[in-house]
């Protein structure tokens, strides 16, 4: 018995308590509190009225709506842990998993208006607008959250990238360059920053830039990969090909960064390694006719020609157009072109967005190295043919002699 009037009285100043807040902050908001707080009142009631003995879930739940619950919100808003607010960003995120936009916005406007300098309000308000395509308004979302939190960070990257996608590409440079001086060890801030950078043919100063970023992540895969494809457009194939095979090395399943370095190998005349690495990426569907194509080439430099032809006709069957065009121009399949099978429709295998693996960035680096190598394989093949041309002059010079 004492035990009820205990609960009964406890309960009721907790009532109290929620409900003299609740008339204070005019709102709403802690009806679902005070409801569950009755219902316990209400189960502890009966129990008493009708001389019922509850079972332990009963007394379970009725301790815990009507006594729990109350002096967490309590202890939380003593802690300054707006518990009312912290409810609605649960109804927000679940409204957001649910795809309903609009009553997530909705509550997030409404907390907005009675507490304008809100942060984690606007932030959810930025990344809906962000998801629903309005660059614009997330940008300004974006832009109070750094005014209330100076060190939020991730709000200024979020918008140098928004920019980039306005094509503010330059406003987005001094943004993400400003950033990176405040926190030198943002490897993403650095990383879209050398993509910009490579854009404008700044290569150095997007070597610059990473190598910095690269002190503080040195096991960054992305970094390391991006001062190889800049190190590519710089023609210093030495220090591009060092990050590369650490790019390799970071994560094994990158297969364009072996296809880098089956071409820098190309560039140096090792056609062992370039063999090598080439038959590792025919695994990558984006990269394996041109694998198929440049192992053709090793095994014509090398005088296997049933191979080279074999390769050969595996790469045009997985893209046709583009590599009966490459084989056309490239004077090594001269001697074999007869029994290359050149389709008369010619089709150039298209990727599916969702499917196209390699970047803008990547694409650029790879078709400077493809040229950069066919430039000197060409060179030598040029050098074979005058030097057998020279052997042909000198053994009928010594016949006339003789």
């Amino acid at each position: 018995m004492l035990e009820q009037l205990f609960f009964i009285t406890f309960s009721v100043i907790l009532f109290g308590i929620i409900f003299f807040k609740m008339i204070k902050k005019n709102t709403t908001e802690y009806i679902f509190i005070l409801g569950l707080e009755t219902l316990g009142i209400i189960i502890d009631g009966i129990t008493i009225l009708f001389d019922l003995n509850a079972n332990i879930i009963v007394k379970i739940i009725t301790y815990l709506t009507s006594i729990v619950l109350p002096i967490v919100v309590i202890i939380l808003e003593y802690k300054n842990i707006d518990i009312i607010n912290t409810l609605k960003f649960l109804k927000v995120k679940l409204y957001i998993s649910l795809g309903n936009n609009k009553k997530a916005k909705d509550i997030l406007l409404s907390i907005i208006e009675k507490d304008p300098n809100n942060y984690t309000a606007h932030k959810y308000l930025a990344l809906i607008y962000e998801k629903e395509g309005g660059i614009r308004k997330a940008i300004d979302e974006y832009v109070i959250c750094m005014e209330i939190n100076k060190k939020d960070y991730d709000s200024y990257y979020k918008v140098a990238t928004l920019l980039t996608e306005l094509d503010k590409k330059d406003e987005a440079i001094e943004m993400l360059t400003n950033l990176i001086e405040k926190k030198p060890n943002y490897s993403n801030a650095a990383i879209v920053l050398g993509d910009l950078l490579i854009e404008k043919e700044k290569y150095k100063e997007a070597a610059n830039i990473i190598t910095e970023s690269l002190k503080y992540n040195p096991v960054s895969f992305d970094l390391n990969y991006e001062l190889g494809i800049i190190y590519t457009m710089l023609n210093d194939f030495q220090n591009a090909r060092e990050y590369y095979e650490k790019a390799a090395e970071l994560n094994d399943l990158h297969y364009n960064s072996k296809y880098s370095l089956a071409q820098i190998a190309l560039l140096y005349k090792d056609l062992d390694q370039a063999e090598e690495y080439f038959q590792k990426t025919l695994e990558e569907d984006e990269l394996q006719a041109d694998s198929y194509y440049e192992l053709a080439k090793i095994n014509l430099m090398r005088g296997r020609k049933e191979t080279a032809i074999k390769y050969a006709n595996i790469a045009i069957d997985i893209d046709s157009k583009k590599i009966s065009e490459k084989i056309k121009k490239e004077p090594l399949f001269i001697p074999i072109m007869s029994k290359i099978s050149i389709p008369f429709n010619l089709e150039e295998k298209e990727y599916e967005e969702g499917k196209k693996k390699l970047t803008k960035k990547e694409i650029l680096a790879k078709e400077h190295l493809e040229s950069t190598s066919d430039i000197t394989t060409n060179m030598g093949y040029v050098n074979m043919k005058d030097e057998m041309s020279n052997r042909a002059k000198d053994s009928f010079l010594k016949e006339r002699g003789n």
